[in-house]
């Protein structure tokens, strides 16, 4: 249902083409980059918090993690992880498949900075068998993000 959900979505905006459902799992990184043929790091994972008891979610690519100075620093609040048992009903999409298409509308969006240095990346769709083929200012377009933000280590030469 909530590929289903996404997927018209995407439609919706001429972007459906990009959808690519896959044969292999891809709820984990690693599983996303082998199922759809890219390196780990053109994932664009999307990580579900709670701010202000309301869901935000973080794109972000698939070598970064989310520091929590960097996110306290811009969300002014602990980075705090919806739980398991509670994503899909906060944001509409169960762990897994977690994406910004056809998510609940009160999630706010945002993309971190990690995704900028990709002309490609591949978020999921819905599900944990799909991942969508999209270019930064396509995902920019497809997520309304609220902005871009700078919350995430791991990714940069100075901070491996």
């Amino acid at each position: 249902m909530s590929f289903d959900v996404a997927k018209a979505y995407l439609d919706s905006i001429g972007l459906g083409d990009r959808v690519i459902a896959t044969e292999a799992p891809s709820s984990t990184v690693e599983e996303a980059a082998a199922a759809l043929g890219c390196e780990p790091a053109h994932i664009a994972k999307t990580m579900a918090f709670l701010v202000d008891e309301a869901p935000v979610l973080v794109l972000c690519a698939g070598d970064a993690r989310v520091n929590n100075s960097m996110f306290k620093q811009f969300f002014h609040t602990k980075a705090k992880m919806i739980p398991g048992d509670v994503v899909e009903g906060l944001v509409g999409h169960a762990p897994g498949g977690v994406c910004p298409f056809g998510a609940n509308p009160e999630a706010r969006v945002y993309l971190d900075e990690s995704l900028r240095r990709f002309e490609v990346v591949y978020p999921a769709c819905g599900n944990d068998h799909s991942g969508v083929r999209l270019t930064i200012p396509e995902l920019e377009r497809a997520t309304n993000a609220a902005g871009w933000v700078d919350v995430c280590r791991g990714w940069r030469e100075d901070d491996k």
